[in-house]
């Protein structure tokens, strides 16, 4: 808010480790230390170049975590218990399919978004549209606020720029920013189908280019209450200075994949966008000008 058969016996602390991680694998528990396990251990020659110490070592910590990866009654949802005390020994769930269903079941979806996320899941990049629960959560955020002049970077098919205009009043407006034409047809189609055309400012182009447009003809000194982006990733800290200059104080900024899969938290990936997402977070932390929530 803006304030196979080995040739070589396998020696037994291998077996046990393979089955641990067997069991990882099967479980969906911790999928990144069984990763980073094989990798370490994934032939018997390592395995045996280790010391005695090493070996016993290694298998007293993959114990330890496996003793505190605690199941469910399901073994399709699956919980690890952070057992430092700085967590306080919460549950960290996973997110499984049969747990998202249920997410997704008690998630209230109106029929023409539904249209739209069926039509959509033919097209090419429909990871790219968020799901019923997000739009949810937005459309309630709107709602929350009293929202009445909102801005979306990133429409794509117009999911969540839908689900965010039928929140709006009648004199609502939702400037709605997509550089690609041919997804951005389909999303003007579904506007019309759901009668709110009349709210959404329709803006073919470049969201920073849009947005410095905007500020540009006066609609600075804090014009909107809310702003949704999901556009270009390594962008995201140009696209908040701007939003900065138009979201009213007390307004809301969400920014989408702030996660990027998990990626911001692995040391191991480096690439332009993790780091750039990575970078953004943690300019958010010290940035005083907001509250978060991440």
């Amino acid at each position: 808010m803006r304030k196979s058969a080995e040739k070589n016996p396998t020696p037994p602390d291998l077996y046990l480790f393979r089955q641990m991680a067997n069991i990882f694998a099967i479980n969906r528990c911790s999928s990144s230390v069984y990763q980073r396990f094989i990798v370490q251990f994934n032939s018997t020659q390592r395995f045996n170049s280790l010391s005695s110490h090493v070996s016993k070592s290694r298998f007293i910590k993959l114990n330890n975590l496996r003793r505190n990866c605690s199941l469910s009654s399901d073994a399709a949802a699956p919980f690890i218990v952070a057992d430092d005390e700085k967590y306080g020994n919460k549950q960290v769930i996973s997110i499984t399919p049969r747990l998202y269903d249920y997410i997704l079941a008690n998630a209230r979806e109106p029929p023409i978004l539904r249209q739209l996320r069926e039509e959509t899941a033919n097209m090419r990049g429909s990871q790219m549209q968020v799901s019923p629960d997000q739009a949810q959560l937005l459309a309630m955020l709107v709602q929350i606020l009293g929202a009445a002049r909102c801005i979306e970077l990133g429409v794509y098919t117009g999911y969540s720029s839908l689900a965010i205009a039928l929140a709006l009043p009648e004199s609502g407006c939702l400037v709605a920013c997509e550089r690609d034409a041919k997804s951005l047809e389909v999303a003007k189609r579904y506007y019309e189908l759901a009668g709110v055309s009349h709210k959404v400012s329709v803006k073919h182009g470049l969201a920073a280019d849009v947005l410095k447009s905007m500020i540009s003809n006066g609609e600075t000194c804090s014009s909107y209450d809310f702003a949704f982006v999901d556009a270009e990733k390594r962008m995201n800290q140009e696209y908040f200075e701007l939003l900065l200059q138009l979201v009213r104080v007390g307004g809301v900024i969400v920014i989408d994949n702030v996660l990027w899969h998990g990626k911001v938290a692995d040391p191991l990936v480096n690439d332009a966008k993790t780091v750039s997402i990575r970078n953004f977070n943690r300019n958010l932390m010290a940035d005083d000008r907001v509250s978060i929530s991440l």
